[in-house]
């Protein structure tokens, strides 16, 4: 009997969008961004399962950023690099297909993105199977928060990952079991 798999879908566009504009206020400098390992090491470990880590990326210029490509390759993912028309959003188009496709699949599933366009595709794969959200969970939709009460788990990418090897400057409502004065001081 083969051992059930969980497929991480990451929409490496809109968590780095998300960490510069609404996190750091500019673009992050790579010792800002998240450590991917530790995701698919988290996920492994939450769920005690294998993990297939998908990695999309937009490569509309037709140049592969080989470095990142190549350091996501060494530490488990497979990187899934798209082209398209301009006025494509060519890896959300991948991301919403693969959601599609892992529908008639027996494995569990969790994406990596903020992006309120994955909700209903989401919806769909809430059907027993164990569904998963990775972002920061202060600025997901609400759309994409109400998906908890059908019981998809959210991950937040920093508090429960532990992603990032600096804390983020961000602005979010800290449950009192988890409230630091330091943090503060």
């Amino acid at each position: 009997m083969t051992q059930r798999t969980t497929y991480l879908l990451v929409d490496g566009e809109n968590i780095d969008a998300t960490l510069g504009a609404s996190i750091l206020q500019r673009r992050p400098t790579p010792a800002e961004r998240p450590r991917w390992e530790r995701l698919l090491n988290h996920l492994r470990d939450a769920w005690d399962q294998p993990v297939t880590g998908l990695f999309f990326l937009a490569a509309s210029s037709g140049e592969l950023p080989l470095p990142f490509v190549q350091a996501l390759t060494a530490i488990g993912y497979r990187p899934v690099p798209l082209s398209g028309a301009p006025d494509q959003k060519v890896v959300d188009i991948a991301i919403q297909r693969t959601l599609g496709a892992l529908l008639s699949r027996d494995a569990d599933v969790v994406l990596a993105s903020h992006d309120r366009d994955f909700q209903t595709d989401l919806e769909a794969l809430i059907d027993g199977r164990r569904v998963g959200l990775v972002g920061f969970e202060e600025l997901f939709s609400a759309g994409l928060r109400d998906l908890q009460q059908q019981g998809v788990q959210l991950f937040d990418l920093e508090t429960h990952v532990g992603a990032f090897n600096e804390k983020l400057p961000r602005l979010r409502i800290v449950p009192i079991d988890e409230f630091d004065p330091n943090d503060y001081l």
